[in-house]
């Protein structure tokens, strides 16, 4: 398998990535305003729940792409053109003389510098907060979909209980 394709797939899906920020954004704005104004719907709660769940996951798959973007973007940076190795990434620091070549990581999403003595350090600070955030906003998703489940029951039960008398 060429080792490029995953960089390629990444860059490409990146572009429709950064116009769903926005999108998801004004989405989470609407929602949260119509959760709070007055003439919500009867299940506002469940459906709040089970939205806000999707959005989470949501998030996470966009600021997914757009770091595996960055790290694809950088790949190809460093193995294009004449000026291309050691990676630009990787002359900003005082090691970059001793800088021999760099890494990439698809998961956990890293760009790493690697040195003459066989060390390593990463080309930016930036991945290791997305990949905090996505892993935030993925268990976040998990556990709204765990609170739903159980808000679902405990409304069953208390249906059910209501029902026998």
């Amino acid at each position: 398998m060429d080792d490029s394709l995953p960089g390629t797939f990444f860059a490409l899906l990146c572009i429709p990535a950064v116009f769903a920020v926005p999108v998801w954004l004004i989405a989470v704005a609407v929602k949260l305003v119509s959760a709070a104004l007055p003439g919500r719907r009867p299940d506002w709660r469940s459906d709040l729940l089970r939205w806000s769940a999707w959005m989470t996951g949501s998030g996470a798959v966009i600021l997914y792409v757009l770091g595996a973007g960055a790290v694809a973007f950088a790949v190809h940076e460093s193995s294009s053109g004449a000026d291309s190795t050691p990676s630009q990434d990787c002359r900003d620091d005082h090691r970059a003389g001793h800088l021999v070549g760099q890494t990439a990581s698809w998961l956990p999403l890293r760009f790493d510098c690697v040195l003459d003595d066989g060390g390593t350090y990463p080309s930016s600070p930036a991945y290791t907060w997305i990949n905090t955030l996505v892993a935030v906003l993925g268990l976040a998703s998990i556990a709204l979909v765990v609170a739903n489940g159980y808000a679902a029951e405990r409304r069953a039960r208390a249906g059910a209980g209501e029902g026998e008398r």
